[in-house]
């Protein structure tokens, strides 16, 4: 978006926006029920690159989505969780879990 453009005010437009692309919306899936250390998204998330899931968890910060917390110990520690904003998807993800359940079924 160009910079002092006025953003859209269809909210259909503004969650699609926090949530495109292919990774996403399988990373919230991932951290939907607990929160996950970096190695377990990329586990979690098949077929993902490590500097994908890096840009994305950044993204999805900035969007307030998720929170990022660091333990400042050695190793090196850092885990990943829903923020409340976050949170507020899981009906969503309850939904498309659902739905694709029933692709699945109806093209077997």
């Amino acid at each position: 978006m160009v910079r002092g453009e006025k953003d859209s005010d269809c909210p259909v437009e503004s969650a699609v926006k926090v949530l495109s692309g292919k990774w996403k919306i399988l990373i919230l899936w991932e951290l939907r029920e607990t929160p996950k250390r970096f190695a377990e998204l990329r586990r979690g998330v098949t077929g993902i690159t490590e500097k994908m899931l890096i840009q994305q968890l950044k993204e999805l910060e900035k969007d307030r989505i998720i929170h990022r917390k660091d333990f400042h110990e050695m190793p090196p520690k850092v885990e990943y969780s829903l923020t409340e904003r976050g949170r507020k998807l899981k009906p969503v993800f309850d939904a498309l879990w659902k739905w694709g359940r029933e692709q699945i079924q109806e093209s077997s």
